[in-house]
């Protein structure tokens, strides 16, 4: 196949305050361009690229003056068509750009070719996700201005959950409020759960769909899926990304009674106790030290007896998940750790999965301690539930339902 007509895919993640990108060639899966574009709207926005080109890889960053989502994404492709250190000749070589969209709502349980149906849609659940699918969104609009002739496909982080029965995402609350505003769970972290479940089912060696997985995507958001054979069937993250377990900043499961009377005894408005229950809580509002798993581990092995309540805090969560999930799915035969925590944080994942030994793990310390970011079973060989550390790889699955959204239009563009 000549390099032309590769499938190259152009991943684009916008958030508040930054840009990531890879491109990606789908005929061996390569990336051959990744980075991010972060301080959009700030003084000095800052540029961090790496460039794959024949095996080696090239790093390229730079301060510039403030950017918006528009002069971010025209750097990239400014930049992966350079002609000194670009890895494609000009952008008519991207064949396709996939966007991820945190909430598709109700509207989408599969990712979909991006139409100006499929953007009104994307507008309509704007009020579900207020903090991420504008700026989704405007990744969306940039790249149909700057590429548009190049096909768009949304990828949803909540179309994986939306496998779930009823009984699981509703909520017990009047059922006029799901029939007017759709109050539900949702999920989130879909293309990881996804990612890391088929992953694991690769490494064990069996079917998917003969497997009771749970994954653990644990970062500065965190979230726990039920895969029961290859679907997800209950999640911890709910109606918006705060419920669930314990995170960074956000305060995961309280009693709703105690937001209004923390709103009383506080005197905060409705604004100022979404941000408290999103930035100010979590790790960082018990340990009073960081949001950082990292700073709150190197606390704990110092003494810090505030720190040891938070990472006790937090694993003792993840393990009330993973039993009640194991109840929900009647067992349970292997269980994912992935995420930025997840991945690299050998004590959280002990935490986890010591005294565990009634649902069949055999914890093996030894190979913990030795899997930090890399791909691994934490367990015993003989061990009846199989614990695994799988990085995640989000873009990927973005890049491969992309290529697969094309391909099949194109099929059905023929017949």
């Amino acid at each position: 196949m000549s390099r032309n007509s590769e499938i190259k895919v152009l991943v684009i993640n916008c958030g508040s305050s930054s840009v990531k990108f890879q491109l990606i060639n789908i005929s061996n899966e390569n990336v051959l361009a990744s980075g991010i574009v972060e301080r959009l709207g700030l003084p000095q926005s800052l540029i961090k690229f790496k460039f794959n080109d024949k095996g080696f890889a090239k790093d390229f960053t730079k301060e510039c003056g403030s950017l918006d989502h528009s002069s971010a994404i025209s750097e990239i492709i400014d930049a992966i068509t350079h002609n000194q250190f670009g890895v494609i000749g000009n952008k008519s070589e991207v064949s396709a750009v996939g966007h991820r969209v945190v909430h598709g709502a109700e509207q989408f349980t599969e990712s979909v070719l991006i139409t100006d149906d499929t953007i009104k849609q994307i507008e309509a659940c704007i009020e579900l996700a207020p903090l991420h699918n504008p700026h989704n969104l405007k990744g969306i609009l940039v790249c149909k201005e700057l590429l548009p002739d190049v096909p768009q496909v949304a990828v949803f982080d909540t179309a994986f959950h939306q496998t779930m029965e009823d009984y699981a995402y509703m909520y017990a609350l009047a059922y006029r409020f799901y029939e007017k505003h759709r109050f539900r769970r949702y999920g989130f972290h879909g293309t990881s759960h996804f990612y890391v479940a088929h992953k694991a089912a690769e490494i064990v060696g069996k079917d998917i769909r003969e497997l009771r997985i749970i994954t653990c995507h644990l970062g500065n958001g965190a979230s726990i899926t039920a895969v029961k054979y290859g679907k997800s069937i209950d999640t911890s993250m709910g109606f918006t990304p705060l419920e669930g377990l314990i995170m960074g900043t956000r305060c995961g499961d309280v009693d709703p009674a105690m937001v209004l009377f923390v709103m009383e005894k506080e005197g905060l408005s409705l604004h100022e106790c979404d941000t408290l229950m999103n930035k100010e809580c979590g790790l960082i509002g018990i340990s009073g030290i960081s949001s950082d798993m990292r700073e709150l581990i190197k606390a704990y092995e110092d003494g810090n007896d505030r720190a040891r309540l938070a990472l006790q805090m937090y694993s003792y969560r993840i393990k009330k998940y993973i039993g009640m999930y194991s109840a929900s799915m009647n067992g349970v035969d292997v269980i994912v750790f992935t995420g930025g925590i997840g991945e690299n944080a050998t004590l959280i994942r002990s935490m986890c999965c010591t005294d565990m030994e009634y649902l069949g793990i055999d914890f093996d310390e030894d190979k913990n301690k030795k899997t930090i970011g890399t791909e691994g079973d934490l367990t015993a060989r003989d061990s009846k539930v199989r614990v695994l550390c799988v990085p995640t790889n989000e873009e990927l699955v973005i890049a491969r339902d992309t290529a697969r959204i094309i391909n099949k239009n194109k099929t059905t563009q023929i017949d």
